[in-house]
């Protein structure tokens, strides 16, 4: 199938005279005939087992990459309409139009965070790209991590935005497009790496630098876990404290800062826990 290629590139060169744009024409054709191949390849046929999953991890990087630009090139639109609408108020020919140049480029970027977070979760929630718990190939050919990969390459930007600039009450609407679950009065605070699998519920604090993980990738097998995380009402996460893959918070629960929940480790109702990793304490008072 390649040489076919190969040739119906080189025929449709035949008559150029340059040398170099011979070369140059005979490249990109077969490029793009070859994309077309692979492209057509998994439209058209339908292959099962480790076929199918090997069309999957071929064009897997380029539709990666193709989702990624459009939707974060989509982000771009609303700054580039504002920045046309000021030109026609503003023409800059009077010196101080330029003292408002901070407060312009300032605003600018306000409304490119805005745009970018905004987008990139309506897409996701649009299109209902989300994963499921479980234990999967680390790879494009499997379905289920390919998700979890468009999904991290969308949020994982705007998460870092998130972090750096306040963007109030916008973070819990982000997270629930996303397909997190936020109770009432509730405060998200660290980080959540996987919020379409997380749960929160009413009154639940959350403290700065804490981390919520809800997969674990092993390069070793070539696996990636995911896992269901549960935070019940009215409990508390100390800053820096770190929760793995399926661990659940029942109600009432209090960590202490800078303590670790291993991997689907349950914590009780109404008890207090700490340390690496995370156990029970028992609070005493002097009488």
């Amino acid at each position: 199938m390649l040489v076919i290629i190969f040739k119906h590139a080189l025929l449709k060169c035949q008559d150029e005279q340059n040398t170099f744009t011979l070369q140059c024409k005979l490249l990109m054709s077969f490029q793009i005939d070859l994309l077309w191949f692979y492209m057509l390849h998994s439209i058209m046929i339908k292959p099962n087992g480790k076929s199918k999953k090997h069309t999957r991890s071929v064009i897997g990087p380029i539709l990666l990459s193709i989702i990624v630009f459009i939707i974060f090139s989509l982000g771009f639109f609303p700054i580039v309409l504002a920045g046309k609408l000021l030109l026609y108020f503003l023409a800059f020919d009077k010196s101080w139009h330029f003292l408002l140049l901070p407060f312009i480029i300032y605003l600018g970027v306000v409304i490119l965070i805005i745009s970018e977070i905004s987008i990139s979760g309506l897409i996701i929630k649009l299109f209902n790209i989300k994963y499921k718990p479980g234990t999967y190939e680390y790879s494009f050919g499997d379905r289920n991590t390919f998700k979890w990969i468009i999904v991290c390459s969308l949020y994982t930007p705007c998460r870092k935005i998130i972090e750096i600039f306040p963007v109030g009450a916008m973070k819990n609407i982000y997270y629930k497009l996303l397909g997190m679950k936020i109770g009432e009065n509730t405060l998200v605070g660290g980080v959540i790496k996987d919020p379409c699998i997380t749960e929160f519920g009413d009154n639940v604090t959350m403290g700065e630098y804490a981390i919520i993980y809800g997969h674990i990738q092993d390069y070793s097998k070539g696996t990636i876990t995911i896992g269901m995380i549960k935070i019940g009402n009215n409990c508390v996460i100390g800053a820096g404290a770190i929760i793995m893959p399926g661990a659940t918070l029942q109600d009432n629960v209090v960590l202490a800062a800078g303590a670790l929940v291993t991997q689907n480790q349950i914590l009780e109702e109404g008890k207090t826990y700490a340390g690496i990793p995370a156990k029970e304490i028992i609070m005493t008072s002097n009488t």
